[in-house]
């Protein structure tokens, strides 16, 4: 008999897990049909994609891309969310170039990525002893839960997966910390959560291990489990050190560098609208990019999480609460975290957890619902419910009265759609209540996307690769744009017109083109301040001046320090640049078809970038470059009397210079161009400029003591298995006890 319902549970509990992943790609059709590029755009049309293009052409290559040197705003992939370090996110890269249509590469990598976070979410569920078909209902409630829906699925790829990874590492904490599992999975869940390489998903996972070890210790009443938990978690964080360790040792050149906590309304969710989530129509008060109203559900979880409070039996639930302790207790610092400070160093817009609070809530909601759920005293339930979804109503009523039909009309089909599931489940039984709660959730979402206005920080790249490349011209050498995305007009926003000519964000990686400028969250602090450059790659008006201005110590100019070789320059901000003679050394030339946007400077003598490699200026030093990559230059010099080298690179942390073995200090110039001084009586001596990324040695090492402590840990885990005759603290938990209310779901 035991042994056939354990087999019989499995067999639940994967065809309710194909389910769920069935139940994902069909809220992936939904929101297609609504809006077929809602999955290609912002930051994952203007940012990721191609540079998963350009990062995968040179793995192909046989090259390591941490540093890609000629792209000055955004080359620094060991800082950059690049997830180098991270496995699947190598085969995102890998694949990427073979992909002409980057939009359907981009959605169905998406698909690929939300059907993982969703079986995520269906095994914390079973982990917390919820039964299959709830398991199944919240693991597809998220990825269309509304921040998650809007933001990170359409566009900020980096939270994305990591909150996919995120939830698997949650799931295995508590099977691993009830005994159910070894610690491997914890470590591989969470490796791969830090090595996205991303600094929110990091720290929501350290908030969740904690809090899930907090939880067992109350639940268990023993710290073992707990402690175990934690070593296996540090094992993670020391072996993700090596992905993470160059961006805390370069923060002090970058944007990032600022680790002041303040306060700000901007993306600061107050509590009230973290908690109106289940009135498909809400659009919340709190001030964001749309003002102080935003139109996007940005706080919708699900339409039946808040009625569905009504029927759970809370007296029975409460001599569980031990048990569902963690939750509870991640589910508050969560929430407490929406609604700020607004910026914690590089943590900034506290609204960017709200898709962590709808996993806690939803497993929490699930669980208790699979559990605990009843329909006793159904009209004194329903009324509940019915009071529940008036107050959903009133709230988002306030914050949006201007829409009061859309509200009602939300009112009336959640409460119509509820009460078919209570008509359906006490007569069909709880599987089939939990199918209509799924499927009443697709056209929730259609109608959603396709109520929702045209996000306003939308590129609208094309969508081919070949069509972009077609369209631009063929630019060889290092090429500097000087332009501003917040000029362009919708209508120019097309490959007859400005995307044709200008390569904004990391729009030059489709294309394959050497651009100085791309997409960065990061920035080198002085270069951007140098060339008033923004995330985007755009620059201010004054960038052409400052760009062809001498720099004091060297006399040469900005774009000859950069070996640049081309600039173009934004007819939009520059409107009669090409009537005026060319700086000294430039020439304007023309590219027929392009004179609409673009004004093109070009060096008279050629392409500059290609001469004696790297070497921008000498002062009293003969150099000549031997060989040059992205990771090491070899120059020979010569230097009777002492001098210095410029070059034509980025001062990053984690560089190194020696003169024939020996180290040299090295220096910058104006701030952002790596120097050295040459000693005087030097002779065709070997130069060797090598670039790491900073702490690589000591991120080894701690892979290394990482690996060896999951080691021991899976040898002590595989031990306590065989020998039954263990202390009482490392014996597994029990498994919990189904309760008889919801026995015949």
């Amino acid at each position: 008999m035991g042994v056939s319902a354990v087999i019989e549970s499995r067999k639940d509990s994967r065809k309710w897990g194909a389910i769920t992943a069935l139940g994902v790609i069909a809220g992936y059709v939904a929101v297609l049909l609504a809006d077929a590029r809602h999955y290609y755009t912002d930051d994952t049309e203007a940012q990721y994609a191609p540079m998963w293009v350009m990062i995968g052409t040179r793995l192909r290559e046989g090259r390591f891309p941490a540093l890609v040197p000629w792209e000055w705003m955004a080359g620094n992939y060991s800082l950059e969310e690049a997830g180098l370090y991270n496995p699947p996110q190598l085969l995102v890269h890998l694949l990427a170039p073979s992909m002409d249509n980057l939009a359907v590469y981009a959605t169905v990598v998406k698909l690929v990525v939300s059907i993982i976070a969703a079986l995520g979410v269906y095994r914390v569920c079973l982990a917390y002893g919820a039964r299959a078909p709830w398991a199944a209902v919240a693991g597809i409630a998220f990825p269309l839960s509304g921040w998650f829906l809007f933001f990170d699925e359409a566009s900020w790829w980096t939270s994305h997966t990591a909150t996919a990874w995120l939830v698997h590492a949650w799931a295995s904490a508590v099977r691993y910390s009830r005994g159910r599992s070894g610690p491997i999975p914890v470590f591989v869940f969470l490796y791969l959560t830090l090595t996205v390489q991303y600094a929110f998903p990091a720290v929501e996972a350290a908030l969740m291990i904690v809090t899930v070890a907090v939880g067992e210790v109350i639940y268990q009443r023993r710290w073992g489990p707990s402690a175990r938990l934690l070593a296996a978690a540090s094992c993670a964080a020391l072996a993700a050190m090596i992905a993470n360790l160059p961006g805390i040792l370069s923060s002090q050149v970058t944007w990032r560098g600022n680790a002041k906590i303040h306060n700000d309304p901007f993306l600061t969710v107050p509590w009230s609208e973290s908690l109106n989530a289940s009135l498909p129509s809400t659009t919340p008060a709190f001030t964001a990019w749309w003002g102080h109203v935003q139109p996007l559900p940005m706080v919708y979880i699900a339409w039946f999480l808040i009625p569905a409070l009504a029927f759970i039996g809370w007296q029975a639930a409460r001599e569980s609460v031990r048990e569902f302790s963690g939750i509870a207790l991640f589910a508050t610092a969560v929430l407490m975290w929406t609604a700020g400070p607004g910026a914690i160093g590089p943590l900034r817009w506290p609204a960017r957890v709200l898709p962590i609070l709808a996993v806690a809530l939803l497993v929490l909601v699930c669980v208790l619902l699979s559990r605990y759920g009843t329909f006793t005293s159904l009209r004194r339930r329903a009324l509940a419910a019915g009071i529940l979804i008036g107050v959903l109503f009133i709230r988002s009523f306030s914050a949006a009265p201007q829409i009061v039909v859309r509200h009602l009309v939300a009112v009336v089909a959640v409460a119509a759609i509820g009460a078919a599931v209570v008509w359906l489940a006490r007569s069909r039984g709880m599987a089939a209540g939990c199918a209509l709660i799924i499927v009443a959730m697709f056209p929730i979402a259609y109608a959603q996307v396709q109520a929702a206005p045209p996000t306003p920080m939308s590129y609208d790249f094309p969508e081919r690769r070949s069509a972009m490349t077609a369209a631009f011209p063929d630019f060889d050498g290092v090429t500097l744009q000087l332009a501003d995305r917040a000029v362009l007009r919708p209508e120019d926003k097309t490959l007859a017109n400005a995307y044709g000519s200008l390569a904004i964000g990391n729009y030059a990686k489709n294309l394959g083109l050497q651009y100085v400028n791309g997409y960065t969250p990061i920035g080198h602090h002085p270069f951007a301040g140098m060339l008033c450059m923004a995330w985007d790659g755009s620059t201010c008006t004054d960038a052409f001046r400052r760009a062809f201005a001498p720099e004091p110590s060297t006399g040469r100019t900005i774009v000859d320090l950069m070996k640049v070789d081309r600039v173009v320059l934004h007819r939009a901000q520059y409107p009669d640049a090409g009537n005026h003679p060319a700086p000294t050394g430039w020439k304007w030339v023309d590219y027929p078809g392009h004179e609409r946007y673009i004004w093109v400077l070009e060096r008279v003598d050629g392409l500059l970038s290609t001469k004696n490699g790297v070497i921008a200026h000498t002062a009293g030093v003969a150099a000549t470059s031997t060989s040059s990559d992205s990771l090491t230059v070899d120059s020979r010099v010569s230097s009777p009397t002492g001098g210095r080298v410029v070059f034509a690179r980025l001062a990053w942390p984690g560089h190194r210079i020696t003169l024939n073995g020996n180290d040299l200090p090295t220096t910058t110039v104006a701030n952002t161009f790596l120097a050295v001084d040459i000693p005087a009586g030097t002779e065709n001596a070997v130069l060797t400029l090598t670039w790491r990324p900073p702490g690589w040695q000591v991120g080894i090492a701690t892979a290394v003591i990482g690996l060896a402590g999951i080691g021991l840990l899976q040898w002590v885990y595989l031990r306590s298995r065989r020998d039954p005759q263990l202390p009482d603290d490392d014996q597994p938990a029990a498994e919990p006890e189904r309760n008889l209310v919801t026995a015949d779901a």
